[in-house]
């Protein structure tokens, strides 16, 4: 099983540099998609409702206090990802790829899993949402839906 650093690892190692936020964005999406395409989590970790959308901790905690993040800073390995998970991976690149990261989280906070991680817990916009969990099935439903 691929972990959330294998897949940050794999975008990363795809694209180059960018901010620590948008790599968050497409991680959720490379997450969400993977359950969608290939009815499979793409990785075991939570991702968390934070204010400016959807974060995976394990992965913030080796970006923490960087702007922007390169492959050199991500202790993960890419080659733990299958075809069919890197298929995926580079599905959500082509389309999600050229996005900024501001565009990514604008998105997030219209959708349903977010949203709905959100106003279960009771957080009011703007507000920490650490330790919320997106669940999954929310994700499958939504991301089917599209």
């Amino acid at each position: 099983m691929s972990s959330v650093l294998d897949v940050a690892k794999y975008i990363l190692e795809k694209t180059g540099e960018m901010t620590a936020m948008k790599l968050q964005k497409l991680v959720y999406y490379s997450q969400a998609w993977s359950l969608v395409w290939d009815e499979s989590v793409l990785f075991d970790e939570g991702i968390e409702a934070w204010a400016n959308g959807p974060v995976v901790r394990r992965l913030y905690d080796m970006h923490k206090g960087q702007f922007k993040v390169c492959a050199s800073n991500i202790p993960g390995d890419s080659r733990k990802l299958t075809d069919s998970q890197q298929e995926t991976v580079n599905g959500v690149l082509e389309f999600y790829g050229n996005k900024t990261a501001q565009w990514l989280s604008d998105l997030t906070h219209m959708e349903t899993p977010w949203k709905e991680a959100r106003e279960e817990a009771g957080l009011k916009d703007g507000e920490r949402g650490f330790d919320v969990i997106i669940s999954t099935a929310s994700m499958h439903e939504y991301y089917s839906s599209l």
